[in-house]
């Protein structure tokens, strides 16, 4: 059997250097919370509706913070959501 060597860098390596690692990890980070803030609405009970009412937002400003997609969004709003969900929000560097 050959002795297989890893040829190139990592899928890291190409995205940094395409000057995309920074996006794409944030992209995920709101994957993982929007994923996180709708587990925790369907275990509270809360509809879309309710929860924009509490937070005291508009429906559309709940949607975009649901969008796995939609990188953007202030630490107000995170902080507002997990409260009404009866969270706390936790943010670390690593």
């Amino acid at each position: 059997m050959q002795n297989k060597q890893h040829i190139g860098s990592n899928f890291d390596d190409f995205l940094k250097e395409e000057g995309m690692l920074a996006h794409a990890e944030a992209v995920a980070i709101k994957r993982v919370i929007a994923y996180q803030l709708e587990v925790e609405m369907k275990r509270a009970n809360v509809t879309k509706m309710e929860m924009a009412k509490k937070m005291r937002t508009s429906r559309s400003s709940l949607d975009r913070l649901l969008d796995p997609e939609n990188a953007s969004v202030s630490l107000l709003t995170l902080e507002r959501a997990a409260v009404v969900l009866g969270r706390k929000l936790r943010i670390e560097l690593a």
